[in-house]
């Protein structure tokens, strides 16, 4: 509250500027547009930071390479309202405009029944306006009407603009303008011309990853000159705005434990904000590669995360020595935490995308198998089945699980390990068990945000160091 002195009202703080770049499905340009305004923007001489609503790791990947700094997850279903908004604080603690964006379409989430998890909650809950990316590739008219329905639709949700994409020629751009000029509310900012289309490779779960490279080396420089002359890019500017105040993070203090991070074109799937909360309860993050490294490093414990072990399961199998160094680690009785691909390196044989199978570290017996393919997606509630890392039994946190694989048991070995979860599906209420604990180790092809529960980066920093001082799990 700011009181008044000689009748005259002091500034009110400065809020962070922002724009929320959505669309109404998937595949339309949302990730193209983003990268597009956040390189030009940057040429400019702005500093520009991203965020994701929902879970996902690719796109933040891209964000991270466009400017430089770690890509925030802005998920209103993972994370608590507070939470929510002290992330997006901190990301526009150093930014002149941060880039919030969507998944999917701009109403989509958890579910059919709600706005939970959607652009729109989000961009709600922060005081976003939002660009919606409109694919008029094959439309005219009809391109009027899909932004009236988004007008209406829920008209708390601020439609600031309009970025056209995939549009043909002059007259097609005129007509577009024209017919959402007649019909819409929402100003048209800027249209992309499919002459500047900028495909971003794809494989069988999304796009191929920002770490392997596969793109041109001056793919921002061609992003920004698309943005330069094809968006008004003052206007955009002249819009982006939130309710929410910046914030700067806590600084990390003196780390008290080592976590060897499995880091490379195999492992790269986790959330900053996840190895951020580790890093102020004490970790210190010591990155080492399963496909080049001859082992971990000198550490306590190891976080093998997600990511496209299937893809480079010859390359994995090859190093033998990392493989073996990592079973000794985790038949040491040191802790082991494993998501999805760190799961499957865990396995006994991993099948690669020609059904081929490979040797993995052999920690959990398990096979993992690719065909046929299952495709495993959507939110999940998990419980801790007992005392673990992240806290004592019943303990909850939110993720989501995102795969095609599957495992099998593995011929020739006795009784699978204990249940680490109790999984539930929020959209239906079905419960199972999920991920295997043995001795220090726990796999799962869960994909965790630890902010999703309090305490539970702590919980993880105090069970490494009870295994190093030999406590018993």
């Amino acid at each position: 509250m700011t009181v008044a002195v000689d009748g005259v009202h002091p500034p009110s703080p400065p809020t962070i500027r922002a724009l929320a770049v959505a669309g109404l499905a998937s595949s339309v340009g949302k990730t193209t547009v983003t990268l597009a305004l956040a390189a030009a923007y940057r040429r400019r001489g702005l500093r520009v930071r991203c965020a994701k609503v929902g879970p996902d790791f690719i796109d933040p990947g891209f964000h991270a390479r466009a400017t430089g700094a770690p890509s925030r997850t802005l998920d209103a279903w993972m994370l608590p309202p507070a939470l929510l908004r002290t992330t997006f604080a901190q990301t526009g603690a150093d930014a002149d405009l941060v880039l919030v964006e969507g998944q999917m379409g701009l109403f989509d989430g958890l579910d059919g029944d709600s706005e939970a998890g959607s652009t729109g909650e989000v961009a709600k809950r922060l005081g976003l306006p939002v660009l919606l990316v409109v694919d008029a590739s094959a439309q005219v008219r009809s391109a009027a009407a899909v932004v009236l329905g988004a007008e209406r639709f829920d008209p708390e949700v601020h439609l600031a603009g309009v970025i056209l994409n995939r549009v043909g020629g002059e007259r097609h751009v005129n007509w577009l303008r024209a017919a959402l000029a007649r019909a819409c509310a929402t100003p048209v900012f800027g249209a992309l011309a499919w002459a500047d289309g900028i495909r971003l490779p794809e494989r069988h779960l999304g796009l191929v990853t920002a770490m392997e490279g596969r793109f041109s080396p001056d793919l921002f420089e061609r992003l920004a000159d698309v943005a330069e002359r094809s968006v008004d890019l003052d206007a955009c500017l002249a819009l982006a705005a939130s309710t929410v105040e910046p914030s700067v993070p806590p600084t990390p203090g003196r780390p008290t434990m080592r976590l060897g991070l499995a880091q490379d074109e195999a492992f790269q799937f986790y959330y900053a904000d996840s190895l951020d909360a580790l890093a102020r309860a004490g970790a210190e993050i010591v990155p080492w590669s399963p496909l080049r490294d001859p082992g971990p490093p000198d550490v306590d414990a190891l976080y093998l995360g997600g990511g496209y072990p299937e893809v480079h399961a010859g390359r994995l199998a090859a190093n033998r020595t990392a493989r073996e160094a990592v079973r000794a680690f985790a038949r040491d009785g040191r802790p082991v935490y494993a998501e999805c691909g760190g799961l499957m390196y865990l396995a006994e044989a991993l099948e690669d995308l020609d059904g081929a199978f490979h040797a993995m570290a052999g920690v959990l017996p398990v096979r993992v198998r690719m065909a046929p393919p299952r495709l495993t997606i959507g939110y999940r509630e998990v419980r801790l089945a007992g005392d673990g890392p992240f806290g004592p039994a019943g303990t909850v946190l939110r993720g989501h699980e995102f795969h095609r694989s599957h495992l099998e048991p593995s011929p020739g070995h006795g009784p699978a390990p204990e249940a680490a979860y109790r999984m539930t599906d929020p959209t239906t209420g079905e419960t199972w068990t999920e991920g295997f604990r043995q001795g220090r180790t726990l796999a799962s092809y869960a994909h965790l945000h630890l902010g999703s529960c309090p305490g539970a980066a702590e919980a993880f920093v105090a069970d490494c160091l009870a295994a190093r001082a030999g406590r018993p799990p």
